[in-house]
């Protein structure tokens, strides 16, 4: 995909300030660390659209991009981050449980996972959650560029085994720092944004 316009559109923290465009929403899940602004800004070719931040858990809200007026991207808040009290943990939980289940321009959903280590239990309770309720899905292993090439395949089989993926679900892997995985992973957003 050409990017010809991508623009920070608004942190919603509830239903009400979903934008109403009825654009395609293609949601980023992950833990905090996983990469997901750099990601965005990678997929988007902006250095600092999607902003990244040495301190994990900053993402709390859900936080809309929209690009050549065609779909958004939304970032979810990172999970599996300890410093945030329960209370707000569960608050979250229900608000992009809510969002996951209820939202009607969601087209597929990008579980990011670390390639260079097993997915957490925290991504393997979301991906089980993710497939149990059908929701499209494609698991991306970023930090790809982190690993020598020679142990790709292993690192990869390890991420499908972990998380007991679905061999209809495609993992794509990903580094933002080589652009590697960005047109496979473009392909399959285009192909669920215009279905």
């Amino acid at each position: 995909m050409k990017i010809k316009q991508a623009e920070f559109v608004i942190s919603a923290v509830s239903s009400a300030q979903y934008p109403n465009d009825a654009l395609p929403e293609i949601a980023l899940a992950g833990r905090s660390n996983v990469g997901k602004s750099s990601l965005i800004n990678r997929m988007l070719g902006r250095k600092n659209l999607a902003r990244t931040s040495s301190q994990p858990g900053k993402t709390q809200t859900l936080n809309y991009y929209r690009i050549n007026e065609q779909l958004f991207f939304v970032d979810l808040p990172g999970y599996g981050y300890a410093k945030v009290s329960k209370t707000m943990r569960a608050e979250w939980g229900k608000f992009i449980e809510r969002y996951l289940l209820e939202r009607e321009p969601l087209k597929l959903l990008l579980l990011l996972v670390d390639l260079r280590h097993p997915p957490t239990k925290d991504d393997q309770a979301m991906y089980e959650w993710l497939h149990y309720h059908e929701i499209p899905l494609c698991v991306v292993a970023t930090k790809a560029d982190k690993i020598p090439k020679g142990k790709w395949a292993r690192h990869s089989k390890q991420v499908k085994e972990t998380l007991q993926l679905d061999p209809a679900i495609p993992l794509i892997m990903f580094s933002s720092e080589t652009g590697m995985g960005k047109d496979e992973l473009w392909a399959i957003i285009e192909q669920h944004s215009q279905s």
